[in-house]
């Protein structure tokens, strides 16, 4: 055993202490000699000998380490230097803690030459500080919350204008006080031995600027001491790049789905991936069914099923087109479209699609009407400057008749003759002017007062020919109506009006026939008479401007035109049925607006038996 103690590379040793306080070193092994240049008899005869070796510099934190260990009876660990024969070396030293039965307090423990050690530690420290001074990221070590290592790109980062300008610096310093709490709580979790991950967190620059990194701790021994390493790189640019791509983002998206146009984004190969709102709204599809799938087989008509190909074609090959065709909603209904395709690039490289799609359904309705407008505005122009110039010219030649010299007649008969032409062209001014009132005039909505309105009619048209011999039968049930008061005067006024003027001369009894059945939907109107009828081939007419389906009357021939437009305004329909000579008969269907709200709906009053 002896031996073995002799040649072990360590110094092996007992050190005692008193319960009267003295202490000293009750044994220490031969090789104390070899390694710390010192007696083993003179260190047991007194210990400063052993004391002496000791670096001053080191001298405090060893007495500090003993007594904090005796004070907490526990194991002792030490490093430090010591001078051994003009050298300084790096020991170890090491002991358990055991006390006797009568309080001695016996410590065994080992003392080892660690210079090498120190030595390559040492190196390879400088080796690890050469490295980071060249990394392009911040590092930096603290003890207890102390600066004592900073390279170059951390003082760079931390806006530090001298290359040791951070040390000493407490840590927490270029902490936003916002992370204080965590980043304590981290030091703390750090300091016992728990490595930190990567986090994003924000500095504050010795300048004042608040900077936002991406940080991590792990423990590390530095210069033999157990500190805090801290990793960390300023990612303001990218964070401020990703801040404008999500808002970009977000603009981008937002205009997307809220733009009043149906869009869809397809990939470079033709397929769905993404629709917006408006898309769903004008074809009735939804994101879920369209997703990863052709367009065209959702909302191409079959008969432009090629056109829809050749459309993804041009637009894959880098060409923006624009066209008006038809597509189809889920329903069946085609919609006119004005389709926008463009190309999404990148890099020379189509990576997708866009196709936008404008409604003009609405614009080719108004262009038919405008179409219609014209043509009828082209027979408005013709038929109004004929039968406005006609009883003009007839006045005109009566005139010049009653100027001849020697001309007998009587003058009454030729003013009897211009008051009949002055009286109907009055009458056909006033349709014209009715026609333009229900064309421009908005629809208003009130209480109708049928009776009324008819009884008045009635009696406004009380001058004509014929009208005195009308019998008249009115019958109106059911709740009360709203609707156009004046519009529907002029639908009862025209229709009276015709049914005098299209009477039958022959028969004793001309009549007409009126009965009006109210619900909460609406009102269904019947009028008939026994007049002359309508042939088959003018029943389809005779809603046309200017039509006249017989010579029996002079009238404007737009009476029926204004009542086929009143009824439209009204949102009604009407239907008729004539035979010649036997009458005919109008019916015209009206929302009741009491809600202010229109509802076409089925026939609910049921025609009473005539």
């Amino acid at each position: 055993m002896q031996d073995l103690i002799r040649n072990l590379p360590a110094v092996i040793y007992e050190y005692a202490v008193y319960p009267d306080g003295i202490s000293r070193f009750t044994f220490m092994s031969e090789s104390a000699e070899p390694i710390l240049g010192v007696s083993p008899k003179k260190v047991m005869e007194d210990a400063s000998v052993l004391e002496a070796i000791i670096h001053e510099d080191d001298r405090p934190g060893l007495t500090a380490s003993v007594e904090q260990s005796l004070q907490e009876g526990r194991d002792w660990h030490w490093e430090g230097r010591v001078h051994v024969r003009g050298d300084v070396l790096w020991i170890e030293a090491r002991a358990n803690h055991a006390i006797e039965p009568d309080g001695t307090i016996i410590r065994r423990g080992v003392i080892q030459d660690i210079t090498e050690r120190k030595a390559s530690a040492r190196e390879t420290e400088l080796r690890y500080l050469n490295l980071v001074e060249r990394l392009p990221i911040g590092v930096v070590i603290h003890k207890q919350g102390k600066l004592i290592f900073a390279n170059v790109q951390a003082h760079q980062i931390l806006g530090a204008k001298k290359s040791q300008g951070l040390l000493g610096t407490d840590v927490l310093n270029f902490v936003h006080p916002e992370y204080h709490p965590r980043i304590m709580r981290r030091m703390r979790e750090v300091a016992e031995g728990m490595p930190s991950p990567m986090v994003e967190q924000q500095y504050v620059r010795m300048d004042g600027r608040v900077i936002d990194v991406e940080t991590m701790a792990s423990p590390f021994t530095f210069q033999g001491e157990p500190c805090v390493q801290v990793i960390f790189r300023d990612i303001t640019e990218r964070k401020q790049t990703e801040e404008r791509i999500k808002k970009n983002e977000t603009l981008l998206a937002q205009l997307f789905q809220n733009v009043p146009m149906a869009v869809v984004l397809l990939t470079e190969t033709g397929k769905v991936e993404q629709v917006n709102k408006g898309f769903e709204e004008m074809f009735g599809f939804t994101l879920d069914e369209l997703k990863g799938k052709s367009i065209n087989d959702f909302i191409v008509p079959e008969e432009l099923v090629h056109e829809g190909v050749d459309l993804n074609n041009l637009i894959t090959s880098s060409r923006i087109v624009s066209i008006e065709t038809i597509r189809k909603h889920r329903s069946g209904k085609l919609v006119n479209v004005i389709l926008y395709g463009m190309p999404v690039m990148m890099e020379n490289q189509t990576i997708g699609i866009y196709g936008v799609y404008v409604d003009f359904t609405d614009r080719k309705k108004v262009e038919e009407e405008l179409k219609i407008r014209n043509t009828e505005l082209d027979n408005f122009v013709y038929k109004v400057s004929h039968d406005l110039r006609a009883p003009l010219s007839s006045i005109l030649g009566l005139v010049n008749l009653a100027r001849l010299p020697g001309n007998t007649d009587n003058p009454m008969d030729y003013i009897d003759i211009i008051g009949e032409k002055v009286e109907h062209l009055d009458h056909f001014i006033g349709d014209v002017l009715s026609h333009s009132k229900n064309l421009k005039m908005d629809v208003t909505t009130s209480q109708v007062d049928f009776e009324q309105i008819i009884e008045r009619t009635f009696k406004d048209l009380n001058y004509l020919q014929g009208a005195k011999d009308m019998e008249r039968s009115v019958k109106i049930s059911g709740i009360a109506f709203y609707s156009d008061p004046w519009r529907i005067s002029e639908i009862f006024r025209n229709l009276i009006s015709n049914a005098i003027k299209y009477r039958q001369l022959n028969i004793e009894r001309p009549e007409i026939r009126i009965k009006i059945l109210i619900d909460q939907r609406r009102a269904e109107i019947n009028f008939s008479d026994n007049g002359i009828g309508i042939d088959d081939v003018s029943l389809a007419k005779i809603f046309e401007m200017f039509y006249r389906a017989t010579e029996q009357s002079d009238g404007s021939g737009i009476g029926l035109y204004i009542v086929k437009n009143a009824v439209d305004k009204l949102g009604g329909q009407i239907t008729v049925s004539s035979q010649v000579n036997q009458g005919t008969r109008f019916s015209i269907i009206l929302p009741n607006r009491i809600s202010n709200i229109v509802l076409v709906n089925t026939p609910q009053a049921v025609d009473e038996q005539s």
